[in-house]
């Protein structure tokens, strides 16, 4: 449940920060278009303003982050 609404089981934020921050949390050797579709539409349907997907298989995590604004 979130805010009321029932919610499937295809929608699942790993973590969220004080109601303000999305994380997506990967581990995969590149990110794809597919991963930035997935945390935009969260970031959408969650009506979230911040996300960052983060991708910890990089050498460093800088390398491995991106931010998201809607």
């Amino acid at each position: 449940m979130y805010k009321g609404l029932s919610v499937e089981c295809g929608y699942r934020i790993d973590l969220l920060v004080r109601d303000e921050i999305l994380l997506e949390l990967k581990a995969v050797a590149k990110l794809a278009p597919v991963h930035e579709a997935q945390i935009l539409t969260y970031m959408k349907l969650s009506g979230i303003r911040y996300g960052f997907l983060v991708n910890f298989n990089v050498r460093q995590l800088k390398d491995g982050l991106r931010s998201f604004i809607l």
